[in-house]
Parts: structure tokens; C-alpha cells; sequence
């Protein structure tokens, strides 16, 4: 059985996942971390990381980025695997993340969906053919109206993907209202749509002469995220410091 702590447990994704957990013969919750405790949880919910004395097999995070510094201390001091979900974070914070998984396994990932992590590798491929025969690359990204981030994580994820590609040569560009001149053949425009209850959208377009591909995921429910993190979460459990990415819980998986 394995042990797990949901940080950010009263979230909407944290109740997700306690839901999906409560159904799993192979794991369960023994504790959450969030900023208060209304008491409908069936685990001991800390309002202090540091007040957490439950011992677990690792824990999974979906909270805020300012909550992160302080959980990155706690699973290092603990020693304690962690299943990094948050996004958003500052490049100071990136570094922290880095520095962590000396110490600890760390699982960072923008998007914990089977099917985005797929495209990541897609994308590789047909940015390989499509970006040297002069397609222009845009993505689109599409999410509900109370997500605080923009661009998402899934988007400049993508981004990286295809960037890699090229050692990072190309440069991002996220508003184009502010210089009238046409787009360079080395940029991959960045666009954010919020609105609605919009779960997760997201289009990467290689747009041609006189054609274009469109690579699209659409995210219809928060359960996708909330499986591959707590699949994410029996992966990491028992595994030696360092960073991990859902590749290596899909190559495990084969």
C-alpha cells in the first residue's frame, strides 16, 4: 500500500485526487497539507507543513506557488519523494526545485496527462521535418477563468519540447500588440485564452505555405491529471534523489 500526502488537499485538484486514491486498492491518503480544515477530509489535514509527523511513501502537490519553497524544505528535511505539480513558479524557485532533487526525488511536471506527455515527444518529430521546410509555429493554449498563471505550464512545456529540437535557438513571444513588424522564422508565438470552465486546451500549430498541421489536446476533465500524478506518486516511491519527468513513469510503464 502506498502511503501518500496530498499538499493542497482542499483544492480542486486535491479532492480530485483524494477521490481517486479512495478508490485505489494500492494506495491511500494518510494526510493533507492546506491553509485551513473545514474537517470533511477522512485523513488528518495540517495547516502547517512543518506540524505533518505522518510518515508516507510520498507526497503529491497541487497547490500555489508561493507554497512551494516551504514544501521543498519539508521533503528534504523528511526525505520524503515529491510529485511537483504546481505551476507558475519564479526562476529562483526553479532553482530550489533543482537544488531539492539533490537531495530528494523530485517529479516536475506541467501536465500529468498521458496524452500530453505523448505529444511531447510528437512534436519533436514533426518540429524535426516541419520547422526547416519554413513552418511557423504558434501555440494556442485555452483554460478556465480562475487559473492565475499564463502562459500555462503545458504551453511553454510544448514549447520546450520543440525548442529542444533546435538547442534552444528559438525565442518566445507572448504579445505581439507592442511592435508592429512581421514575426521572425525563429519564434514560437505564445498565446493565453481564459474564460469559462475550460478544464484544458491546447493547440500547437505549424503553419505552412498554402498548409497547416495542427496538433491538438483537449483536457475534458481534471481526473486525467489527477490519475497520472497519483501514478506518478507509486513510480517515485522508494526511488533515489534526482529529477524525474512522466516519460520516465511512461517508459516504466512499457
Amino acid at each position: 500500500m502506498y502511503r501518500l500526502i496530498m499538499h493542497g488537499c482542499n483544492g480542486k485538484m486535491g479532492q480530485v485526487i483524494s477521490n481517486l486514491v479512495a478508490a485505489d486498492e494500492e494506495a491511500c491518503i494518510v494526510a493533507g497539507i492546506d491553509a485551513k480544515d473545514d474537517g470533511h477530509n477522512a485523513y488528518p489535514v495540517f495547516t502547517d507543513i512543518d506540524a505533518c509527523d505522518v510518515e508516507a511513501d510520498a507526497l503529491i502537490d497541487f497547490s500555489a506557488a508561493p507554497a512551494v519553497d516551504k514544501l521543498l524544505t519539508y521533503c528534504a528535511k523528511k526525505n520524503l519523494p515529491c510529485v511537483l505539480c504546481t505551476t507558475g513558479l519564479s526562476e529562483e524557485q526553479l532553482v530550489k526545485v533543482k537544488e531539492t532533487s539533490e537531495k530528494v526525488a523530485i517529479l516536475k511536471s506541467a501536465n500529468m496527462s498521458l496524452g500530453i506527455n505523448l505529444l511531447l515527444k510528437l512534436l519533436k518529430e514533426a518540429a524535426g521535418i516541419l520547422a526547416p521546410a519554413g513552418f511557423d509555429i504558434e501555440i494556442v493554449e485555452k483554460h478556465h477563468n480562475l487559473k492565475v498563471d499564463a502562459p500555462s505550464g503545458t504551453a511553454l512545456a510544448l514549447a520546450d519540447s520543440i525548442n529542444e529540437e533546435f538547442n534552444n535557438s528559438y525565442e518566445y513571444v507572448y504579445d505581439r500588440s507592442k511592435v508592429r513588424e512581421k514575426r521572425t522564422q525563429k519564434e514560437i508565438g505564445i498565446s493565453a485564452v481564459r474564460g469559462g470552465t475550460i478544464v484544458g486546451d491546447h493547440d500547437v500549430i505549424f503553419a505552412g505555405a498554402d498548409e497547416v498541421i495542427t496538433f491538438s489536446h483537449t483536457a475534458y476533465s481534471k481526473a486525467i491529471f489527477g490519475k497520472g500524478a497519483v501514478q506518478a506518486a507509486k513510480f517515485l516511491a522508494g526511488k533515489p534523489a534526482g529529477m524525474y519527468g512522466m516519460s520516465d513513469v511512461i517508459d516504466a510503464a512499457n
